[in-house]
C-alpha cells in the first residue's frame, strides 16, 4: 500500500504555460496551470492521491477494501488509476453526463462503473441521486469506504499543499486566479493558502449558469466539470472575490478558442475559464498577473464539445456563434 512509488512519484508539478496569443493585445498577462499534465489527465489526481494517502494513513483504507466515490468522471479516473495499481477493487458512481471516454478509461484501469439513471425526484438533480447509491453500496459492501470528495478535508488540503503552492512558487507577483468549481475543493484549497500566507491574490470563482453554488438559480447543464445542483459541503461563502457564471457554449467556444490560439486540447471546464477571462479583461487593471488552472485535456470531450453535432443537437446552436449569458458578481 505505498503511495510514494511508481506512477504516484509525478503528480503535481505541473506546467505553467503563458498564453500569449489567446490574450494578445491584453494589457495584461495570463498563465495555464496545465493539470492534463498529472498522471490519470486532470487535476483530480491531487485530491484522489492525497484523499487515499491520508486514509491508509488513519487506517480507513487496507489491503481489503472497497473504495466508492461519486463522480462525473475525472476523479473516477484517478481513483481507478490509483487503486489498480494497489490492488483496491473500485466503484465510481455516474450519471448520464459522463462521457463514453471517461467510463471506458475508468474500466481500463479495472474500475466498475454503477450508472444511475434516474435524477433525484426532490431537486431534480443528478448528484443526490448518486450520493444516495453510493450510502446504498456502503451499506451493501463490507469493508467499502467512500473517499466523499463534497465534504472530505483532504480535498482542498491536496490543492492548499500542492496545487496553489506551486503556482505561488513560480509567480511571485500573482493578481488573479482563475478556478471552476464544482466539488469547491480546488477553490477552496487556493484560498485557505492564500490567507494563510497573507496573499493578495484575488480568487475568480467560474461556476455554470445553472449551478446553484453562489446562488445562482437551477437549470440544466450539459457538460460535466463545472457547477452543482446543491451547494458541496467544501464551499464557503468568502472562498471567491468575484464569481463568473458561464454558459455551456461559452465551455465550447473558449475550448476551440484555446485549441486555435496554443493548441491545447481542453476540457469544457478549461473552455469556461478561458471564457470567464474574457468577461472580466475590462475590470483587470493594466500589468496584472492572471493565472487560469486547466483541469484537463480535451480526448475525453471529442464526442461532446469538439463535436458539431452534438453541439448544434445539445446545445441548439453553432459553435461558430456562442451563446451570451455570463452572470458577473462580486462578492
Amino acid at each position: 500500500m505505498n503511495t510514494e512509488e511508481g506512477i504516484f512519484q509525478f503528480v503535481g508539478e505541473t506546467p505553467l504555460l503563458p498564453l500569449r496569443r489567446l490574450y494578445s493585445g491584453l494589457p495584461f498577462q495570463v498563465y495555464a496551470k496545465l493539470e492534463f499534465m498529472n498522471p490519470g489527465g486532470s487535476v483530480k489526481a491531487r485530491p484522489a492521491l492525497y484523499m487515499i494517502r491520508e486514509a491508509i494513513r488513519r487506517g480507513d483504507v487496507h489491503a481489503k477494501s472497497v473504495v466508492i466515490e461519486s463522480s462525473s468522471g475525472n476523479l473516477g479516473i484517478s481513483l481507478a488509476q490509483i487503486c489498480c495499481y494497489l490492488g483496491l477493487r473500485f466503484i465510481c458512481v455516474v450519471d448520464p453526463r459522463t462521457t463514453e471516454q471517461h467510463m471506458a478509461i475508468i474500466r481500463s484501469y479495472n474500475g466498475e462503473i454503477d450508472l444511475v439513471t434516474e435524477p433525484d425526484p426532490d431537486t431534480g438533480e443528478f448528484l443526490p441521486a448518486r450520493i444516495r447509491r453510493v450510502n446504498e453500496l456502503l451499506a451493501q459492501i463490507p469493508g467499502s469506504y467512500w473517499t466523499n470528495q463534497y465534504a472530505n478535508p483532504d480535498n482542498y488540503r491536496a490543492h492548499a499543499n500542492t496545487t496553489m503552492k506551486e503556482i505561488a512558487a513560480s509567480l511571485p507577483q500573482l493578481d488573479y486566479l482563475f478556478c471552476g468549481v464544482s466539488s469547491c475543493g480546488t477553490v477552496r484549497g487556493c484560498i485557505e493558502y492564500i490567507r494563510e500566507k497573507g496573499l493578495k491574490t484575488k480568487i475568480v470563482a467560474v461556476d455554470a449558469v445553472g449551478s446553484v453554488i453562489f446562488g445562482g438559480e437551477k437549470g440544466k447543464r450539459r457538460l460535466p466539470g463545472l457547477g452543482a445542483g446543491i451547494v458541496p459541503g467544501q464551499y464557503r461563502p468568502d472562498m471567491a472575490d468575484h464569481v463568473v457564471a458561464v454558459t455551456d457554449m461559452e465551455c465550447v467556444q473558449g475550448c476551440r478558442d484555446l485549441v486555435r490560439s496554443e493548441a491545447i486540447l481542453s476540457g469544457g471546464s478549461s473552455g469556461g475559464i478561458v471564457a470567464a477571462i474574457r468577461k472580466l479583461a475590462d475590470s483587470i487593471p493594466e500589468g496584472s498577473v492572471c493565472a487560469a488552472i486547466l483541469p484537463d485535456s480535451g480526448e475525453r470531450y471529442l464526442s461532446t464539445v469538439y463535436d458539431d453535432e452534438w453541439v448544434e443537437k445539445e446545445l441548439r446552436t453553432s459553435p461558430t456563434h456562442p451563446s451570451a449569458g455570463v452572470r458577473l458578481c462580486d462578492m
